[in-house]
């Protein structure tokens, strides 16, 4: 694909992206907000958009902006005021940096990891790839539960509306209990298999909030609705949830069951049902356009796996770093988790717009879900309106990017079209974790590369 086309088709979907917003009323949202960062119901449920033909040329001739120009623009919005912002834009197609003010900084990222656990994910695990749940006979006669690690997995019967589907609890209890049926079994105890995640629950650098707060759920191999209560919060143990939800839908099914034990399904048991997720691509868009740490912490685990590492967090921030150094990305980044969410986390600008240039390449198809999946700035997911309104309306439609918002922490990486049309690179990183941030002043040096030169 030319440059001209991988612009045009860019542009094309942010363009349908938007107005895939008019029909999202049907799309379930499984996950509401979380306090990462604020933000409007998912649409994440929709279609994955496939790049269209080439359009008439809107940049054919494009050229990168000159490096004065564009510094002219950014210097006095980016200058001393405090907290400091590092700063860098470099254009896609050459590589080039056309403007740099600590871009080699390491900062807090925040929700910015999530863009280097959606290009780890999409590299290790390809974007078709989907996550099993599954039920297996017991070794007492009972049922095993055994979790997969599917961060969607879904016991809400509204969920069938969605596309691409999520995995439903209800089909699972569906096809166990004709399995059974036709065994003669009436009657059953569910145990449940979470022994593929091992570990601490929570990261290094986490704050103890977190999990009372409900910003994200208890690490579990087996989670159905994320672990969310009826009011929001989230439940103490997510896998005795789950079967306890799983045994009132085999009883719906015709099968009298009780939720029973956490139990290690044996090797090579007969299985009665399995379910799957969305594939990983949709995953990607979905935790990039509502910043969702559950399936961002699921994915990490997912990459941990697939490199024969322990499904954990040390074992999940090892692979991802394995799969940054296959990519030659690995300069600039340290990780201890896959949503952001720890404060210990490290990464350099610099870092952020060469995961953005990879996922916007040629080279790399594979990636570019997590190009697509980046909020467009006015319209979906953490940049929706009032952001990129008024002074910065210019980058409306025009940026794409993932937020990060943590206390005394916001950022902003992802790309922009330029005047001319051409792609760039960037990202912007402000605070250090102390003090209060404005993240409007990263939009306004969004909105300016996107008016530039």
């Amino acid at each position: 694909m030319s440059r001209r086309d991988r612009t045009v088709a860019l542009i094309t979907l942010s363009l349908l992206q938007v107005f895939t917003l008019a029909a999202a009323s049907a799309v379930v949202n499984l996950t509401p907000p979380q306090a990462d960062d604020p933000r409007p119901p998912s649409v994440a449920g929709r279609a994955l958009v496939q790049p269209a033909p080439a359009l008439p040329a809107l940049g054919d001739l494009a050229q990168p902006p000159s490096a004065s120009a564009l510094a002219a623009r950014l210097a006095d919005l980016a200058k001393d005021a405090k907290p400091r912002i590092s700063a860098v834009v470099v254009d896609v197609d050459t590589g080039r940096v056309l403007f740099d003010r600590d871009a080699q900084r390491p900062s807090i990222p925040a929700s910015t990891t999530k863009l280097v656990t959606s290009v780890a994910a999409l590299s290790a695990l390809g974007p078709g790839h989907r996550i099993t749940t599954k039920v297996v006979q017991g070794g007492d006669g009972g049922i095993v539960l055994v979790g997969g690690g599917d961060p969607t997995l879904t016991a809400r019967t509204s969920a069938y509306g969605a596309y691409p589907r999520y995995a439903s609890l209800d089909d699972l209890a569906r096809q166990t209990a004709a399995a059974l049926t036709k065994a003669g079994v009436r009657q059953v105890r569910v145990d449940y298999d979470t022994s593929l995640y091992v570990g601490p629950g929570t990261a290094t650098g986490w704050k103890r909030n977190y999990l009372p707060d409900g910003e994200v759920a208890p690490m579990s191999a087996l989670t159905v609705d994320e672990g969310r209560t009826e009011d929001g919060g989230r439940v103490e143990d997510p896998a005795s949830d789950a079967a306890e939800k799983f045994a009132r839908l085999l009883d719906r099914a015709g099968v009298n069951a009780k939720a029973g034990r956490r139990t290690v399904a044996p090797k090579d048991a007969p299985a009665l049902g399995a379910v799957q997720s969305p594939p990983v691509s949709a995953l990607v868009e979905h935790l990039m356009t509502v910043s969702d740490n559950d399936v961002a912490e699921a994915l990490i685990r997912q990459v941990a796996i697939k490199r024969k590492q322990p499904a954990s967090f040390d074992g999940g921030a090892r692979a991802v770093m394995a799969e940054m150094r296959r990519l030659n990305l690995e300069q600039g980044i340290e990780v201890h988790d896959g949503s952001g969410l720890s404060t210990r986390n490290r990464i350099t600008p610099l870092a952020l717009a060469r995961l953005a240039s990879l996922a916007a390449s040629d080279a790399h198809p594979e990636l570019r879900p997590a190009l697509t999946g980046m909020p467009v700035a006015g319209f979906t997911g953490t940049l929706a309106a009032p952001r990129y309104t008024g002074e910065t309306a210019a980058g409306a439609g025009t940026v794409r990017a993932k937020t990060g918002t943590l206390s005394g922490v916001s950022t902003l990486a992802g790309v922009v079209q330029d005047a001319r049309g051409r792609l760039l690179a960037f990202a912007f990183m402000l605070g250090d974790g102390e003090g209060p941030v404005e993240p409007r002043r990263l939009d306004r040096l969004a909105a300016a590369v996107a008016a530039c030169c």
